[in-house]
């Protein structure tokens, strides 16, 4: 890699799109290639990847379990009343995360579902920007408004305008760029006019808005049953105690593809062998 650390952000102005659970994964998958991964959460408030790293903690001391953990760092957001005071601290808090972790092969950012100045400051060092976005015309809000009739792209959102903000920052501090990959959660295996319907809309924004389009996780009862032991599906294989089922095969497969996406061809090379 020319390039250390390459950081990955799971970025969504909307919750319950899956960037905890995502995040999660793609650490266990980073570590299991043999890199040397930290991770930072600045959803600090809610906490999701934090407590599921907690529980990774103790799940690995209770079973004396050698599953790999990351270098975690939690960064709560300032909540002083002077926005300028509080904007200010936040970038160095993030800032002395980033430099705690300089010396790594990766780092994982989960940002909160809300729009925060520390999470827009984190997109901002992106090298590869994953917005999970479950398959239905409610969170498909998040990146533009859509004519309900003719499907037209009346704007961009909100958050598609702060993700094209943060690449100009991103460009301006080092010349970098990001790779936007939209990540298709929940998809439906069967074809039907909503799917259709997405398809096209999709294909259009991603024209406009410059992102890429990967497959996501199906919705499966694994994902939340993982979490209160800290586990990931690339855990099950090496855990005595886990049973693997056909589901569980078919979602480490979704991951395995997700990880060949992100444009690393040292790190593609790793994941034909170790996922």
């Amino acid at each position: 890699m020319s390039k250390k650390p390459y950081v990955i952000i799971l970025g969504n102005e909307k919750g319950g799109t899956g960037k905890s659970t995502t995040a999660m994964h793609v650490i266990a998958a980073l570590l299991n290639m043999g890199y040397k991964v930290g991770s930072i959460d600045v959803d600090a408030r809610q906490g999701t990847l934090s407590r599921y790293i907690e529980n990774r903690v103790r799940y690995q001391k209770n079973q004396n379990s050698k599953i790999p953990l990351s270098t975690h760092v939690s960064v709560q957001r300032n909540q002083d009343a002077n926005v300028e005071t509080a904007t200010l601290d936040d970038k160095r808090r993030f800032d002395e995360a980033m430099t705690t972790l300089k010396d790594y092969d990766f780092i994982v950012v989960d940002t909160p579902g809300h729009d925060t100045s520390l999470a827009r400051y984190a997109h901002s060092f992106a090298d590869t920007l994953i917005t999970p976005l479950n398959d239905s015309f409610i969170d498909l809000d998040v990146l533009a408004n859509i004519d309900p009739e003719t499907l037209a792209i009346l704007k961009p959102s909100i958050y598609a305008e702060w993700v094209w903000e943060e690449k100009k920052q991103r460009a301006v501090r080092d010349k970098g760029s990001i790779d936007w990959i939209i990540l298709r959660n929940r998809l439906a295996n069967i074809h039907s006019k909503n799917k259709e319907k997405m398809d096209t809309v999709l294909d259009a924004l991603a024209k406009r808005l410059a992102f890429r389009q990967v497959r996501g996780f199906s919705e499966r009862v694994i994902f939340r049953e993982l979490f209160n032991q800290g586990l990931t599906l690339l855990d099950l294989h090496h855990e005595p105690s886990q049973q693997l089922s056909l589901s569980h095969v078919a979602a480490r497969q979704e991951l395995r593809d997700l990880m060949t996406e992100i444009r690393l061809p040292s790190l593609q090379e790793k994941v034909a062998s170790h996922l």
